[in-house]
């Protein structure tokens, strides 16, 4: 786009969770304040411009992004937290919303982009640059900018001159219609299995064999490979057949022995559990279709999963598989919301009781 003229004054990148949408707005953003961009087709990261675009110290480029209130900030703007989102970048470049929230010690508050924000970010887009050509604003999240962000809609419509706006989005869908009508739509899909297997491999030391296997349940979520690794020691094979023989053969009294167990977990070990559960289903959908594979290097414990899927397919049929997929699904967007864990899965361990044991899948609807 640059190259060929055609760089719109408000780009929206969107991508899920871990596609990598905001590194690459970071990265962009450099490139169009690099002093050696034209002779390198890309930053050359060693100039006076890229150095401080990398250190997120350019006075070209700002950020905007979803705080709280606090003891210090009763009106709070993305300029308060600065360090620490400075902090937050270098160490969780792929984190989520959530894993924000928590690094400013959010608790159970509700980030948003507030009316102060949108009053702060049209004073600093009315001045002129300092060193570069552009003056750029990258707003993270603008989902969670609200009604107030119909203040910026002349501001994005008509900014001054070399003035850029980077939205970077995971749901287009809760961005305000009048906001998303004046961007220049980017889509970024997950991320390729190999190009996650190959960073783990390089940058967290895992043996090839181990990356592939991250890699193939991160779903191209590279937020979602690094807590796989973290999460590695904990040995949800062996909780999810105590789960699945409560609800089978255990009855009431074993079944909320393992709920509380379950809700003793934070959220996003909950979360993990839950997505190797669904990782196990789709495994179980694949044999129920082209069988198991003979293949000689499957390990051990891929041998188990294949063992447990195909007990996992003589009690459902696909149609059951599905409805279990989605009751998972369900979960885990109200564990991300901050639900009761001990009401969740209680209502969870009778949805499958049912599902598998009545061949319900009236569920589903």
């Amino acid at each position: 786009m640059v190259q060929q003229n055609r760089l719109g004054h408000a780009l929206l990148f969107l991508g899920k969770e871990g596609s990598g949408a905001l590194p690459m707005a970071l990265a962009f953003a450099q490139y169009l304040v690099c002093e050696n961009a034209n002779e390198n087709n890309d930053s050359c990261g060693t100039c006076s411009s890229c150095v401080k675009a990398g250190k997120l110290i350019h006075p070209d480029i700002h950020y905007s992004y979803p705080v709280i209130t606090s003891k210090e900030f009763d009106k709070p703007i993305s300029t308060n937290f600065i360090v620490k989102w400075r902090e937050f970048i270098e160490k969780q470049p792929y984190g989520n919303l959530y894993d924000w929230l928590q690094f400013i010690e959010a608790e159970n508050k509700q980030g948003n982009i507030s009316r102060n924000e949108c009053d702060e970010i049209s004073k600093k887009m009315s001045l002129k640059s300092f060193e570069s050509r552009y003056k750029m604003l990258i707003m993270w999240m603008p989902e969670m900018l609200g009604d107030q962000g119909n203040k910026l809609l002349k501001l994005i419509e008509e900014p001054p001159a070399d003035t850029l706006f980077i939205l970077v989005a995971e749901n287009d869908k809760l961005i305000l219609p009048t906001i998303l009508s004046r961007t220049q739509l980017i889509k970024f899909a997950p991320l390729n299995k190999k190009d996650i297997a190959v960073a783990l491999e390089k940058n967290e030391g895992l043996t090839a064999q181990k990356a592939e296997v991250v890699a193939a349940v991160s779903d191209g979520n590279y937020r979602e490979a690094l807590l796989q690794i973290q999460h590695s020691e904990d040995d949800w094979e062996s909780m999810l057949r105590s789960w699945m023989n409560a609800i089978l053969k255990g009855g009431p009294v074993a079944q909320v022995q393992w709920i509380d167990e379950m809700s003793k977990l934070g959220r996003e070990k909950q979360k993990q559990f839950l997505k190797y559960f669904i990782h196990l289903i789709e495994n179980a959908i694949k044999i129920s279709v082209v069988g198991v594979s003979d293949n000689a290097e499957n390990t051990e414990k891929q041998q188990a999963l294949n063992d447990f899927a195909l007990r996992l397919n003589k009690l459902c049929g696909i149609e059951q598989l599905e409805a279990i997929v989605k009751e998972i699904d369900l979960s885990s967007y109200h564990i991300e919301r901050n639900a009761n864990a001990k009401i969740l899965f209680h209502a969870l361990t009778i949805k499958i009781y049912h599902i598998i044991s009545n061949k319900s899948v009236i569920l589903i609807n």
